[in-house]
């Protein structure tokens, strides 16, 4: 299973955890297991469609899955996913 970091903003989904354990071989599968043990969470992570939200960054083994293979980017037993809210400035 990969370890997946949880942002503050997504931790009352997941009962404060800061990190949690999701199986899967793709980040697809992994949002897929997050959503079956933390109800709610997808919704937070996807869009209507099903792709990433904009305003969310997935990062696998510190790449940004956007420039891998977005949803469909292997997952590895022991690979860390991080869940990061993009932060906006002005």
């Amino acid at each position: 299973m990969a370890t997946v970091r949880i942002p503050t903003p997504l931790r009352k989904l997941t009962q404060g955890k800061e990190e949690v354990a999701a199986a899967g071989a793709t980040i697809s599968e992994v949002i897929t297991d997050l959503e079956k043990n933390y109800p709610g969470i997808k919704a937070r992570i996807c869009d209507d469609s099903g792709e990433v939200r904009r305003f969310v960054n997935i990062f696998v083994r510190d790449e940004d899955i956007r420039f891998l293979s977005n949803l469909d980017t292997p997952v590895g037993d022991s690979d860390e996913v991080s869940i990061v809210p993009a932060i906006a400035g002005g």
